[in-house]
C-alpha cells in the first residue's frame, strides 16, 4: 500500500482518493460451457490487483499501471475502444458501463498495482474492472447495490469490448471469501460460494508460457441452434444442484447430435460431460472427498484434451508429471494430486491441487519442462482469497 500511495504521488502529484483490490481468478471446471446456460466452478485467489483513485477537476482521464511502467491518456468525452490503449481499457470501458448505465463520473486519474500482468491470464484484466468499479462507486458516492454494479460490468464487455458477460468473471472476485471456492449458475444467474477444506493440499498455477494459437474458433460453437440441441438433452432432477442434468443415455445422446458435424458433435458431448464433471467436483467440496474431486478435475482435463480440441503438447506433459507424482500413479481410484488447463486454453496455464509434500518434486519437473519444451514457465502457490473490498 506504501509504495502503491507513493507511485500515485510520483504520478499525479496528490494522494489517492479511494484504493480498492480485487482477487486474480481461474476456472476449475466449466469455462467453455457458459454459454449454454450450464455451470462453472471457480476460485478467487491471492493474485491482487490494486487500484487507485483520486479526483481531476476536470473531465480528463490518467492512467499509471506500475509494473508495466506505462502511462495512457483519455477524456470522458471519448471513452471508445483503442487498441494501443492496451490495459486502460480495461479502466475506460467500466466508466462508460456507469455512464450508460445513468452515473455522471468527474475526470479521474488511476494508478493500477498488479505483480501478475494481464498477459498472463488469472483473471487479471477481469479484477482491474471490478477494483475499478467499486474505487469509482466509492468516489462518487453514487447510491447503487450490487445488482446496478454487475450490470455496470456487464456493459462495459457488451457495450464497450462487444463481447458477451461471462458471468463466473464477475461473481468469483465479487462474492468469494477466504478458503472458498464459487459456483456460478447461469441458468439461474447466481452463485454458491462453498468452503474448499482439503487439507494438506497446495494449489498451483503454472504459466507453461505456451504462445497460444488458436486452432478452432469457439465462437463457432456458441450458436442458438446447438443451445437449443442441448436442451433436448436436459432432464429435471429436484436431487442435482440447479435442479437438471444432462441423459445420460448414449443413444439418446447420439441421436439428438448426430444433425451436426464431427467436430460439433465432440464438443458439445464435451459440454456434456464437463456438466458431470462439476457436479462431481462440487460433491466431492461438499464432502471433503479429494479423491472425488480429484478424478473429476482429471476427466475434466481429458475432455478439454480429446473432445474440445484445447489442450497442446506442453500444456499435456506438466499434467502427466502431475499424476506421476502420487505414491501409485496406476491407482485411479484414489488420486492424490490432480490438475487441469484452465483459462482460453491453445496454451498457457494450468492449475494443480498437490499434497504439499509433493510441491518441490513439482518444480523439479518444471526444470525439465524449460530443458524440454524451451519455454521458461512461472508458477504460483496460491490460497482462496476473499472478494473485492475497499482497502
Amino acid at each position: 500500500m506504501d509504495e502503491l500511495v507513493e507511485a500515485h504521488k510520483k504520478e499525479y502529484g496528490e494522494a489517492p482518493d479511494v484504493v480498492a483490490v480485487a482477487p486474480g481468478r481461474f476456472h476449475l471446471i466449466g469455462e467453455h460451457s457458459w454459454f449454454f446456460k450450464d455451470k462453472t466452478l471457480s476460485m478467487a485467489v491471492n493474485l491482487p490487483v490494486y487500484v487507485a483513485v483520486s479526483k481531476r477537476d476536470d473531465t480528463n482521464l490518467r492512467f499509471r499501471f506500475v509494473q508495466l511502467d506505462d502511462s495512457k491518456r483519455g477524456s470522458l468525452a471519448s471513452l471508445k475502444f483503442r487498441k494501443e490503449d492496451k490495459w486502460a481499457n480495461a479502466v475506460k470501458s467500466v466508466l462508460s458501463g456507469f455512464s450508460s448505465c445513468g452515473f455522471d463520473c468527474p475526470g479521474m486519474n488511476f494508478t493500477i498495482w498488479s505483480d501478475i500482468l494481464p498477459s498472463a491470464g488469472f483473471g487479471i484484466t477481469s479484477a482491474i474492472k471490478i477494483a475499478t468499479v467499486w474505487c469509482v462507486k466509492e468516489l462518487c458516492h453514487f447510491r447503487c447495490r450490487r445488482v446496478d454494479l454487475l450490470q455496470v460490468i456487464e456493459r462495459a464487455n457488451r457495450l464497450y469490448f462487444g463481447t458477451q458477460n461471462i458471468k463466473a468473471d464477475s461473481f468469483t472476485p465479487i462474492y468469494s471469501k477466504e478458503g472458498c471456492v464459487v459456483l456460478t449458475d447461469y441458468s439461474r444467474n447466481e452463485c454458491e460460494v462453498l468452503p474448499f477444506k482439503f487439507k494438506g493440499k497446495t494449489i498451483i498455477l503454472t504459466d507453461a508460457r505456451v504462445p497460444r494459437i488458436t486452432t478452432w474458433n469457439e465462437g463457432s460453437l456458441q450458436q442458438p441452434e446447438n443451445a437449443l440441441l442441448l436442451g433436448e438433452l436436459r432432464e429435471s432432477r429436484s436431487n442435482v444442484p440447479g435442479g437438471w442434468r444432462y441423459e445420460e443415455n448414449e443413444s439418446e445422446r447420439n441421436e439428438v447430435l448426430s444433425v451436426v458435424d464431427e467436430g460439433t458433435r465432440r464438443r458439445l458431448q464435451c459440454v456434456i460431460e464437463e456438466h458431470r464433471c462439476v457436479l462431481d467436483a462440487y460433491a466431492g467440496i461438499l464432502g471433503d472427498d479429494f479423491s472425488t474431486f480429484a478424478r473429476a478435475v482429471k476427466k475434466s482435463h481429458e475432455n478439454m484434451r480429446d473432445l474440445y480440441d484445447i489442450s497442446c503438447p506442453e500444456i499435456d506433459w506438466i499434467l502427466k508429471r502431475v499424476q506421476e507424482l502420487d505414491l501409485n500413479p496406476d491407482d485411479l481410484r484414489n488420486p492424490v494430486n490432480c490438475g487441469r488447463i484452465t483459462g482460453k486454453g491453445f496454451g498457457r496455464c494450468t492449475y494443480s491441487v498437490l499434497r504439499t509434500e509433493d510441491v518441490e518434486g513439482y518444480k523439479k519437473k518444471l526444470a525439465d519442462y524449460e530443458r524440454i519444451f524451451g519455454f521458461s514457465p512461472a508458477c504460483y502457490e496460491v490460497k482462496p482469497m476473499r472478494g473485492v473490498h475497499l482497502v
